[in-house]
């Protein structure tokens, strides 16, 4: 039986055609004030935040240099992996890592090579513990949170425990308040437009089923928020 397609974050099936948020946003009611572009000291104490929760962050003014941090960030060899992240996708990194000139193990060509689909899901929940593991988040707080979810757990799986290393892409257009304001954009900003790609992508709705607050990382150096100062994602 071919698994159930598993949007908010999910990747269980070969890449479709890339999206933008102004492929939904009509479609959808959306909290903008979550959504906004925070000034200079937002940006300043959140990354302060981040860092003294054991976060590294590398803050880049465009989505060209987004994908040069990635690249200068990740090893020859290393295997990589990615959860469904329209921010990768506005910053090159899905088409790089399967077409680009690069020494990676591509962890999501070998899955989509795979025929039988218990085969596939196998490898899926494999690649969880790639050496590197990439993706998005759905909200940041200033307080120095990340909060994000899935309908699966195939992205968010990764980010707390199993992946040796994490790399978090995000515009910083998706700082707010505090960890209560992350969790309102989570429901009211970042699921209306995922259920919208979703049902237009995989023909299924969206859930907000297994939800991560990522409060602290212990590891040193495990896991890196590249913040962009753009509005990217969702």
């Amino acid at each position: 039986m071919r698994p159930v397609p598993l949007p908010m974050g999910a990747h269980n099936r070969s890449p479709i055609t890339m999206s933008q948020k102004s492929d939904y946003v009509d479609e959808t009611e959306i909290d903008a004030s979550l959504d906004d572009l925070p000034d200079d000291d937002t940006i300043d104490e959140t990354v302060a935040n981040l860092e003294a929760n054991g976060f590294e962050v590398v803050v880049v003014d465009s989505p060209e240099a987004a994908l040069e941090t990635i690249q200068s960030h990740i090893p020859p060899a290393a295997s990589v992996m990615n959860g469904h992240s329209t921010t990768l996708e506005e910053v090159g990194f899905i088409e790089y890592l399967s077409e680009g000139d690069h020494e990676w193990e591509s962890l999501p060509d070998q899955i989509w090579s795979i025929d039988d689909d218990d085969e596939r899901q196998t490898a899926r929940r494999e690649s969880q513990t790639a050496d590197y593991f990439l993706g998005g988040i759905n909200a940041i707080a200033r307080t120095g949170e990340l909060v994000a979810a899935d309908r699966s757990g195939s992205r968010i799986g990764a980010y707390p425990f199993a992946a040796s290393n994490v790399v978090i892409v995000s515009g910083v257009n998706k700082i707010v308040d505090d960890l209560n304001a992350a969790l309102d954009r989570l429901e009211s900003v970042a699921y209306p437009l995922e259920n919208e790609r979703a049902k237009d992508a995989y023909g299924v709705e969206s859930a907000v089923a297994k939800q991560l607050i990522f409060r602290q990382e212990l590891e040193e150096g495990r896991t890196t928020v590249v913040l962009v100062r753009e509005q990217l994602g969702y």
